[in-house]
């Protein structure tokens, strides 16, 4: 039989350090909205005719090794062809250790591109973001793949990879991408920020304006209430026997209310006049300063032009 016709599987470089280096494979990816972002804007600012864009990854894993976070992204500038690809490798290594200094607990994770294609061109690129020198080794690099197209939702697929070839001259070329779970997780800081973008998808021009800080009070308390009503209507269901229970929904309630601290109605609406009155005096501060500095302006353009 021919030695073209055997197929030869290369393990994964964390397999083939000796066993008490060896590199656990993530079971979980965490990806962050500011990742996102990045990526959606270096697609919004690709070249006319550019199928698809690629950057790199940074973030964080776990001590275990189980959980990647991808927190941050940046863009590398490539060309890509049907028969071959350049990256710009110096500029990927300069803006890698400049984000590094400015942010020494993130990490090179690996990269991403828009496209859900996996063809022999990502292979390299996968190899590269692998590699001993300048890569994750012995960490799996992970890809990640988006499809951001106007007319339909966000897709995101993220993938580690092992070599796989069926010469070994070509192992370089090709591998493996095994798919990986991932999920997309913000803070509560950051809720208020996606909340907003999101409240612009029903726009035809995509553009919607910030509410000021008494409204988006306004509009935290009204969730509050419709969210109370709806747990409410729940358990008088489940009482009258018109809906079954559930232990997991029950136990979920109980250890919230427990949480929540024993104040009286009286004082409850006290602390709340008093925190409003807060933000009022922060509004009314701010937009004294405002008008100062605008009159400030005003009187030096005026004593320039004199």
């Amino acid at each position: 039989m021919s030695y073209g016709s055997f197929l030869h599987l290369s393990k994964p470089a964390s397999m083939m350090t000796a066993h008490a280096s060896s590199t656990p494979t993530p079971l979980n990816i965490i990806i962050h909205p500011q990742s996102l972002f990045s990526i959606l804007d270096h697609t919004l600012r690709r070249n006319e005719g550019q199928e698809r864009v690629i950057g790199t990854l940074l973030g964080q894993r776990s001590e275990d090794g189980t959980e990647i976070e991808i927190r941050s992204a940046f863009a590398v500038p490539h060309i890509e062809s049907a028969a071959q690809v350049e990256i710009d490798m110096e500029y990927h290594k300069t803006m890698y250790n400049l984000y590094h200094k400015a942010n020494p607990k993130e990490i090179l994770v690996g990269w991403y591109a828009t496209s859900l294609e996996l063809n022999a061109f990502s292979a390299l690129i996968q190899n590269f973001y692998s590699s001993v020198s300048d890569g994750t080794y012995p960490c799996p690099a992970v890809h990640l793949t988006m499809q951001a197209n106007p007319s339909s939702d966000i897709s995101i697929k993220t993938y580690i990879s092992t070599n796989v070839g069926v010469l070994p001259d070509k192992i370089s070329e090709s591998c493996l991408f095994v798919p990986v779970p991932n999920e997309l997780r913000y803070s509560e800081s950051e809720r208020s920020g996606l909340e907003l973008v999101a409240s612009a998808k029903n726009n035809e021009s995509r553009v919607t304006s910030i509410i000021s800080d008494i409204a988006s009070l306004e509009k935290s308390v009204e969730e509050v209430i419709a969210m109370l009503e709806r747990v409410s209507a729940y358990v008088s269901s489940v009482q009258d026997g018109t809906t079954p229970g559930n232990v997991a929904i029950g136990k979920f309630l109980v250890a919230n209310l427990s949480l929540a601290p024993k104040i009286d109605a009286d004082e409850l609406e006290k602390l709340f006049n008093s925190h409003l009155q807060d933000i009022l005096l922060v509004v009314y501060l701010s937009n004294t300063i405002k008008t100062q500095v605008e009159l400030f302006n005003g009187l030096k353009r005026m004593a320039v032009i004199s």
